[in-house]
């Protein structure tokens, strides 16, 4: 009996090897992942000429934050910084806001048209009229050279959507009938049983829309051509292309001759970090809810 009560409390050899496996593959994939961004933020971190020399593995030889000063000396940084975090900020708590209003209604199976409506948003998935019908669509709308192009089209996902109507579907539905039994109305429910129990679903899609949002270059680059409205990202990406077109119309020599310390190489390095630092620097104060939003959220209702 005592054997017994051992041998259930004690971990079976398979287990222990398996968790050693999978601890050392995350490991593994963990060096893979970050690695390379050490690389380039010492490379960003260094001097640009003495980069182009090589060498240089995961910490600067020459530390010089010139490569960053070149690249805030632009205004159009400072712009379009200030352009990103607006529709970041903005896009992201609309689109989150009006996402969960849109799936309370539809987790309702009884509603007339809920089907028709699912179908519609499955087929926005696997269907568009593509980029010049868009672009007509927004020159209708006169939302073209504003700020409004940013956050307007990206307002739903029909992944989002689905995804938070799943998570609602889930939620027991004698909660909201008790509400509504106290005089709760719709947005009494929503706002105070949905949007409590919902934190793991709608952090997840949060950090969807502002990754999204963060990232994105191709709407200023299409459909902006007011610079003032041009997003970091593709502030950014002009920046590279001028960087690069500079780097070969220019000889190593001619580079390695200039006055300045900083090349076309080191100026993309520090614009890497730029880009990726302040968005990934959310995703630790969400972590907590992002596997368990995914998980519940992709269970078929």
């Amino acid at each position: 009996m005592d054997q017994q009560a051992h041998a259930v409390g004690k971990t079976p050899i398979n287990e222990r090897i398996a968790n050693i496996v999978n601890y050392m593959l995350l490991a593994l994939l963990s060096l893979i992942i970050l690695l390379p961004l050490v690389n380039i933020l010492a490379l960003s971190l260094n001097d640009g000429k003495d980069a182009s020399l090589g060498g240089i593995a995961f910490w600067p030889r020459v530390f010089s934050v010139s490569n960053y000063i070149e690249v805030f000396k632009n205004p159009a940084v400072v712009q379009g910084l200030e352009v990103t975090l607006f529709r970041t900020i903005v896009g992201t708590a609309l689109s989150v806001f009006l996402t969960a209003m849109a799936a309370f209604a539809l987790k309702n199976r009884n509603l007339p048209g809920v089907g028709a409506a699912s179908i519609f948003i499955v087929f926005t998935m696997l269907f568009n009229g593509g980029i010049i019908p868009f672009f007509m669509v927004l020159k209708m709308f006169h939302l073209n050279n504003t700020i409004w192009v940013y956050i307007v089209p990206t307002l739903y996902s029909a992944w989002n959507l689905i995804l938070v109507r799943t998570f609602f579907r889930s939620i027991d539905p004698s909660m909201e009938e008790s509400a509504k039994i106290d005089g709760a109305n719709d947005f009494q429910v929503l706002f105070r049983i949905y949007f409590p129990l919902s934190m793991p679903v709608l952090s997840v899609i949060c950090l969807f829309n502002g990754v999204m949002h963060w990232n994105d270059w191709f709407y200023g680059a299409f459909y902006v051509t007011d610079e003032k409205l041009r997003p970091l990202q593709t502030v950014l990406q002009q920046m590279l292309t001028a960087a690069e077109a500079l780097r070969k119309n220019l000889s190593m020599n001619a580079m390695m001759s200039a006055s300045s310390t900083v090349t076309s190489e080191s100026l993309k390095m520090a614009m890497v970090i730029i880009s990726i630092v302040p968005i990934a620097s959310v995703y630790p104060f969400i972590q907590k809810y992002f596997v368990q939003g995914i998980m519940v959220g992709s269970v078929k209702g």
